[in-house]
């Protein structure tokens, strides 16, 4: 689950920063909570020409989730301060630990691929659960899923770094393994992962 929060383009980052500082440990316990990424985006850093609030969440129970967004969990305090934003949330289909797993992670990267109408998708899915695998052994990666937006037909690989973001820093963001960028680079101010072991490795099914 995620959702992006489009800031001005002179919007002090500092607000941000306190927030995070402030209240991120509140969900440092969350039930049902695998992890919270509190990531930003900031105007002229990594290559990103926005500033955004876009903390990205895996779940290891659907009760948390739904506990969170409709039971007074915490997703008030974002519809009172910023608006209501549009929430997005995908099938989790894989999840894998890095060799920086047992490290506090700095960055992170989401990658979005459609899956094209001429093809098998479960296929395909069966071809990015592979590629998941082999990305997760990268040096500098703490922890990767895999999921799948089965309305509009995508995949998101969603990635945790120990340091940096390879290729963010001429705007890319995270390349493929054919070397192309087609990411977003994210900055991770805060994780919470109270249940993070409850996310089994592997396939989901």
């Amino acid at each position: 689950m995620q959702y992006e929060i489009g800031l001005p383009a002179d919007y002090d980052m500092g607000i941000i920063r306190e927030r995070v500082a402030t209240r991120g440990h509140a969900l440092d316990g969350y039930a049902g909570l695998g992890l919270k990424a509190y990531l930003i985006r900031e105007r002229g850093v990594d290559g990103s020409a926005v500033n955004q609030y876009a903390p990205f969440y895996l779940w290891s129970s659907l009760t948390g989730m739904n506990d969170f967004l409709w039971g007074g969990g915490g997703f008030q305090n974002i519809v009172r301060d910023f608006g209501r934003p549009v929430v997005r949330h995908w099938t989790g289909v894989g999840y894998e630990r890095g060799p920086s797993s047992a490290a506090v992670p700095r960055a992170a990267s989401r990658r979005t691929d459609p899956i094209p109408a001429d093809t098998d998708p479960a296929a395909v899915v069966e071809r990015a659960l592979a590629g998941l695998r082999r990305h997760a052994g990268t040096p500098g990666v703490h922890s990767a899923a895999l999921a799948v937006d089965p309305r509009h037909w995508e995949l998101v690989r969603f990635t945790l770094w120990e340091h940096e973001v390879p290729g963010a820093g001429d705007g890319a963001g995270e390349e493929d393994e054919a070397g192309k960028g087609n990411g977003v680079a994210y900055r991770v101010l805060h994780l919470s992962a109270p249940h993070l072991d409850d996310i089994a490795t592997g396939r989901h099914w």
